[in-house]
């Protein structure tokens, strides 16, 4: 059973930073490719940031280019997300997903996905 376990949200002030992971178990890891994705309450889920298995490959939304940066750790089997200056724009629930094509994660059609973790960005 596949599992992808974020943890790391919470509430911060902006320009405060946190950082997100992504735990995940039942699947090999290394051969999927991972991203992360965003929802705000009453809009549709949204593309943050993409990298390919090896980490070769990186796509980001322009709105965090230069604030937030996506790893991975594949010998940990862990995705990450470091969000630096962040606004209160960037209010949402957090998801991580795999995919086992690169294009998927783009088009935000990722053959798994986690429960979710709550970032919330006061002003």
């Amino acid at each position: 059973q596949v599992q992808l376990v974020e943890s790391g949200g919470g509430l911060v002030q902006a320009g405060g930073s946190l950082r997100l992971s992504c735990a995940a178990s039942g699947l090999t890891f290394s051969n999927h490719h991972m991203g992360w994705f965003r929802q705000a309450p009453g809009r549709e889920r949204e593309f943050v940031a993409a990298i390919s298995w090896s980490g070769g490959d990186i796509n980001s939304v322009d709105s965090v280019k230069g604030r937030f940066t996506i790893s991975r750790d594949n010998a940990k089997n862990t995705l990450y997300l470091q969000m630096n200056s962040l606004k209160p724009e960037d209010t949402a629930v957090y998801y991580c997903a795999a995919a086992r094509r690169y294009t998927a994660l783009l088009t935000i059609g990722a053959d798994y996905w986690g429960q979710g973790t709550q970032v919330t960005v006061s002003s």
